[in-house]
């Protein structure tokens, strides 16, 4: 059971919520920094993860000192992952049937993600959920990255939602942290790369999950 189950809308994120797609962006830093000569350090997907492509380009550029443009790394990142996201990057165990659930009881659906839409919209029309969305928010619409509610504010404001008719799931504590800043009802979505931070999500979200067969209603 999820507070308040009188919910309007649903704002998803993506990678690592809906998507089972973290393992590509391991491979993506692995590849792009070892081409550097560079090894991944521990903490940097964790650091990049709420950040956006912009914010996240900028950030991999100042702290290896590299001499690309942030436009540049989009490219070779995009590069490298668009093959998997389109043919091989699969649903969260329970994702597909929780949006039908959700659809067939009239909540509206929306995404709030840090990823590029030419990553996101191929893998959510290979898996059959791309017509379920009334809206793609993504990090460029908004003035701050995830941590903060914009995103998220934005998402509701494109369902003509207040915030407290919402639920958020996210797979990081910074997005718990920002939706439920913004007066969401947040529900914490376990996942491996984001395991570290399972009991800090915990103590935070409204509910914590480790598949979308959870709550779904028998």
């Amino acid at each position: 059971m999820i507070n308040r189950e009188d919910f309007k809308g649903a704002i998803f994120d993506l990678d690592g919520t809906l998507f089972d797609s973290m393992w590509v962006w391991k491979d993506v830093d692995f590849k792009f920094l070892g081409n550097r000569q560079i090894e991944v350090p521990d903490d940097y997907m964790e650091a990049i993860s709420p950040l956006g492509f912009i914010g996240a380009a900028k950030y991999t550029i100042e702290r290896f000192n590299l001499t690309d443009t942030p436009e540049m790394l989009i490219a070779e990142w995009n590069e490298m992952a668009i093959g998997e996201y389109r043919n091989n990057v699969k649903l969260k165990k329970g994702a597909k049937e929780y949006l039908f659930y959700l659809k067939e009881r009239g909540v509206k659906i929306a995404a709030a993600t840090a990823s590029h839409e030419d990553l996101f919209i191929p893998c959510l029309k290979n898996n059959g959920i791309y017509e379920l969305f009334d809206n793609i928010t993504t990090l460029q619409e908004v003035a701050r990255e995830k941590g903060f509610p914009d995103i998220y504010l934005k998402a509701a404001e494109k369902m003509n939602l207040h915030p407290t008719q919402c639920v958020v799931f996210e797979d990081i504590y910074q997005g718990v942290y920002g939706a439920s800043k913004g007066n969401f009802i947040t529900v914490g979505v376990y996942d491996d790369s984001s395991a570290h931070e399972q009991e800090r999500i915990k103590a935070l979200a409204n509910r914590y999950i480790m598949d979308f067969f959870e709550i779904i209603s028998k």
